[in-house]
């Protein structure tokens, strides 16, 4: 009898911390809290150059995206299901939706898409009326991407507003230019492309210029998400190739360098096994320019004590 009774208190137990843990805790997608982490910033960037709420683009890359597992995110870069319509004028790609054979856009990168996301719904009249809402009123949000239209699925508004609860994504809307980025030194200015950027690198001047020195295991790819960047943007700035990837605390420039080294930097020594890439990133100027100021070839590498001139020619 007392062993019988054990066991139907201890299945009550079970239940009930089971049930109590469902209602208290939702369940957490990794893939889904990978996505979020990856492209956090990203949002909070995009959400304080065209006032989205950063919640919704991230619940909406999400739910568009299959968390970047989708076949149109991860063959086309698009992470927000935004087809061609009329006046796209970019690379597409065709894929069965409401209808078979649709035209999606294509993008380069995750950034482009986060940005034409932004763009698609700041220039379009359907979605004007979003913007007298409040930023950080993620449901009246979620309810009125539904009632603009933006999908099919009736359902819409809550799916967004489960992602956003879920993982708390409304905690993010609270950065929308109030300054917290500034206390936290998490911003710096590029100049009329690129206001604002949010980081929590320490970024410093090199040469005039806007660098920081990379971390283990950062990638182009993962910097320029991170900073709102295209990729191919800092490979140019950083003299660098597709498939390249910056060494851990190996200089990573985030404007053009400049064409000679700053003044009081005449000439550099080369060391054993240092090419000249590195002695341009290390003075913050141009590869193609200390070719030129040496009278080098294309790919021709530095003898260990031959004077490398950064100013003037030779």
């Amino acid at each position: 009898m007392t062993s019988k009774f054990f066991i139907v208190l201890q299945t009550i137990f079970i239940l009930f911390v089971l049930n109590g843990y469902s209602k208290s805790e939702p369940t957490r997608n990794s893939a889904r809290q990978e996505y979020i982490n990856r492209y956090t910033k990203l949002a909070i960037h995009e959400m304080n150059e065209y006032s989205i709420p950063a919640s919704i683009i991230l619940a909406q890359g999400c739910l568009e995206s299959r968390d970047g597992n989708s076949q149109l995110s991860r063959s086309s870069n698009n992470h927000f299901g935004i087809k061609c319509k009329s006046n796209w004028t970019g690379d597409r790609v065709y894929h069965d939706d409401d209808e078979k054979n649709e035209c999606f856009r294509k993008y380069d990168s995750p950034v482009e898409s986060f940005r034409d996301h932004s763009r698609f719904l700041t220039e379009s009249d359907r979605y004007r009326f979003l913007f007298d809402y409040n930023i950080r009123d993620y449901k009246q949000w979620a309810y009125g991407l539904k009632k603009a239209g933006y999908a099919t699925n009736p359902r819409y508004p809550e799916m967004l507003i489960k992602i956003i609860e879920d993982y708390n994504l409304n905690e993010l809307d609270k950065y929308y230019k109030n300054g917290n980025y500034r206390q936290h030194g998490w911003f710096f200015g590029l100049g009329a492309r690129h206001n604002t950027i949010y980081t929590d690198r320490k970024i410093e001047k090199r040469n005039g210029r806007n660098a920081f020195f990379a971390k283990d295991g950062d990638t182009y790819e993962n910097i320029a998400i991170e900073l709102a960047m295209n990729e191919e943007e800092i490979l140019k700035y950083n003299d660098c190739e597709k498939g390249s990837e910056p060494d851990m605390n190996s200089l990573v420039y985030l404007q053009k360098k400049k064409g000679r080294a700053p003044r009081g930097n005449d000439y550099h020594i080369a060391k054993e096994n240092e090419s000249l890439w590195s002695i341009a990133q290390w003075y913050g100027v141009r590869l193609n320019s200390l070719y030129r100021l040496n009278k080098m070839k294309q790919g021709q590498e530095p003898h260990p004590g031959q004077i490398i001139s950064l100013r003037k020619r030779i």
